[in-house]
């Protein structure tokens, strides 16, 4: 891994089971709207970051692992079913959830990926009634 005094982002599973550290600025920011990440998560679409292989590392606990397709291999918290990471084979990067980090912000989406799968209803999400927390009872 690069030196962590760079830039290190840091993530985890929503139990806290696995923990990693991502040194290096992150590339390819993107909102995905694949059918495989909307499969593998529930979402309707998944914001990733890339960094090199080398400058990633799960820094406490092992993730489960899952062949999602022919060419790629995801990560998720085998407790809590967090998704973190997938790697395409033959490259030297590794995507991570952005959702996963400890402060999502620091890695913000610059595109959108797989748009032709985009789910329709999509469009309309920015309209759609806010609230601060729960939905208030009618």
């Amino acid at each position: 891994m690069s030196d962590p005094a760079t830039y290190v982002l840091t993530g985890g599973c929503h139990c806290g089971a696995v923990r990693y550290a991502a040194a290096g600025r992150p590339f390819y920011r993107t909102l995905c709207h694949c059918t495989i990440c909307r499969g593998t998560t529930g979402a309707p679409a998944v914001a990733w970051f890339t960094v090199r292989l080398r400058e990633f590392q799960f820094i406490q606990g092992q993730p489960r692992s899952f062949r999602s397709s022919a060419q790629a291999t995801r990560t998720f918290c085998g407790t809590c079913g967090t998704a973190l990471s997938s790697r395409r084979d033959g490259r030297d990067e590794v995507d991570i959830t952005t959702a996963s980090l400890d402060e999502p912000a620091a890695a913000a989406p610059e595109d959108q990926t797989y748009s032709r799968s985009r789910l329709p209803w999509m469009d309309g999400v920015a309209s759609l009634p806010r609230h601060e927390t729960t939905r208030p009872r009618s």
